[in-house]
């Protein structure tokens, strides 16, 4: 019988209980696909067991090449002048390829020692992750669902002071994935232009943040300026995944490389990038990403794209051609 899933939350709230009741284990091991909550709890954990500044008592390790035997004798001694002795690894590989005895060296660790991994690579039929599971506490923390990432992004707002409804943040969620670093960073983003207000709304969203699709129009038309066909076909279908409507994909589309043609023109005018910024709506801080680009190209090819761009609009709208295949044939043409 397959092994029932168990969500981030119900290991999150574990360590969470675990930390408040002084349960804490000697070993732990934080894996998943979510970075931003494994780092989280790795901080939580070191924050309750060590001050990171104390260099004598806590010791933070990344990689496969750091000296094992190193490691095993620092965890085998007594802390200097504190309760603990903390030792950090961050993909130490360990969990795909176990030395002998390493769990015999584990055991006889002074009660004193602590143990954090976290991995991004683990085999869960691995001797040491099973050793783990007997002896520490192993925490799945993968992407959150829809629900608790909505709970999240409100939960943030709300330390902020800030007010944002249920359609907000459903957009918010849409179009900026669910990578909850980037998120946490378009958030950031969201707060600091929202400073005098408090409240978030979907105009802002739309204003401030860069979405996933956003940021995949940009990789795929790279790789269409590096007539990588293949590769740029993967990220359009990437956008579908998205949810993204092959008619907006094609709007944004005309859109991006009209905003190129205008940059490209006023880069050969000698405009300075302030000057660009202003004239094309963009910030400064994307504006680099855009400049990168337009370079790609020169201003007959960008005006030819758009100009058919235009006529795959005009044939989709009046049925001649459905829209997925129409923006794919662009993009086969363009990278061609």
């Amino acid at each position: 019988m397959a092994k029932k899933k168990v969500k981030a939350n119900v290991y999150m709230k574990e360590i969470n209980r675990q930390i408040e009741e002084n349960e804490i284990k000697q070993f732990y091991l934080l894996s998943g696909s979510e970075d931003y909550l494994k780092l989280q709890y790795r901080d939580k954990l070191v924050k309750v067991l060590a001050d990171p500044e104390d260099n004598m008592n806590y010791n933070y390790f990344e990689g496969n090449r750091v000296d094992l035997q190193g490691v095993l004798d620092l965890g085998e001694t007594l802390p200097f002048f504190a309760e603990r002795r903390v030792i950090v690894w961050e993909n130490s590989g360990l969990f795909k390829k176990t030395p002998d005895k390493l769990e015999d060296r584990l055991a006889v660790f002074p009660d004193s020692t602590y143990v954090i991994f976290v991995e991004k690579d683990i085999d869960g039929r691995n001797r040491l992750y099973k050793w783990i599971g007997e002896n520490g506490y192993i925490a799945d923390l993968s992407t959150p669902d829809e629900k608790m990432l909505s709970q999240w992004v409100r939960s943030l707002c709300k330390e902020e002071g800030k007010q944002i409804n249920e359609e907000a943040v459903t957009y918010f969620l849409g179009h900026m994935g669910s990578d909850m670093l980037m998120l946490r960073n378009e958030l950031e983003k969201l707060f600091g232009y929202k400073q005098d207000s408090d409240t978030i709304r979907i105009e802002d969203i739309r204003e401030i943040c860069v979405s996933q699709a956003q940021d995949t129009l940009f990789k795929m038309l790279d790789e269409v300026g590096n007539h990588n066909q293949e590769k740029a076909l993967l990220l359009y279908h990437d956008l579908l995944a998205l949810r993204e409507p092959a008619l907006l994909i094609l709007a944004q589309l005309t859109k991006h490389l009209r905003t190129l043609m205008q940059i490209s023109a006023m880069k050969d005018e000698g405009k300075d990038n302030r000057s660009l910024a202003a004239a094309c709506g963009i910030p400064v801080y994307f504006l680099a990403e855009y400049v990168s680009q337009a370079k790609r190209y020169s201003g007959k090819e960008l005006r030819n794209m758009v100009e058919r761009c235009q006529e795959i609009d005009y044939s989709i709208k009046t049925g001649r051609i459905q829209g997925n295949v129409g923006v794919e044939l662009l993009i086969v043409e363009f990278s061609r």
